[in-house]
């Protein structure tokens, strides 16, 4: 059976995180986001990174308490540290991967991370970017939203339109509709049925569930 990967990375974490990780789960923690697993108890499976968010007297702790420990240069890589431990949770095929830690102060890391989303929708690995308000995932084909602690579903474009858009159990239906990137028709709708089905024919579709 194949298992579920958890990342925890640099970004936004707390003890809302625990709620999302599970005994069984195999868990990656990237740079900084190794050291908060640590701190919560935890032994990554896997620690990854140039580690430049982490003190020595922790890089240490890293590698004492990780069961390997992948360390790379800061100038010498071509991708985030976030990246890296994701291509690498791909490789190993997961059912689904869960991406916290992802979401901070960072426009540019958090953007990055969530087009994260589209690597695993090539491979075909169910793949979500959680932080305490939001749940974003991507998909291309047809999806059903149940009822959660997030009361909002948005839904925004990744690709330059999706088209065929039907919705079903929303407050505000669609029907074959296209929404092209840089449109909000898709902000802010609520989810009226026990579930929602988001049907698309063509594109890539962010399917983002928050609450305030």
């Amino acid at each position: 059976m194949k298992q579920r990967i958890v990342i925890c990375t640099g970004g936004s974490l707390g003890p809302w995180a625990l709620n999302h990780i599970n005994e069984e789960d195999i868990l990656i923690g990237a740079d900084s986001g190794a050291r908060f697993l640590i701190e919560q108890g935890y032994w990554p499976e896997i620690a990854i990174g140039d580690f430049d968010s982490v003190s020595p007297e922790e890089m240490e702790q890293i590698r004492d308490r990780s069961h390997r420990t992948i360390e790379c240069d800061p100038i010498d890589k071509n991708y985030t540290d976030t990246e890296m431990a994701f291509r690498l949770a791909l490789d190993m095929k997961p059912a689904c991967i869960l991406l916290l830690g992802a979401l901070g102060s960072r426009f540019d890391h958090s953007l990055s991370n969530i087009h994260l989303l589209n690597l695993a929708l090539e491979s075909g690995i169910e793949a979500m970017v959680i932080d305490s308000n939001n749940c974003i995932r991507l998909i291309n084909d047809t999806t059903t939203i149940t009822p959660s602690q997030y009361k909002q579903v948005s839904l925004l474009p990744l690709s330059l339109e999706v088209s065929g858009i039907t919705l079903t159990g929303f407050q505000y239906p669609l029907r074959n509709a296209t929404i092209k990137i840089g449109e909000s028709i898709g902000i802010s709708n609520v989810l009226l049925e026990e579930q929602g089905t988001i049907e698309l024919k063509q594109g890539h579709l962010l399917v983002i569930q928050s609450s305030d």
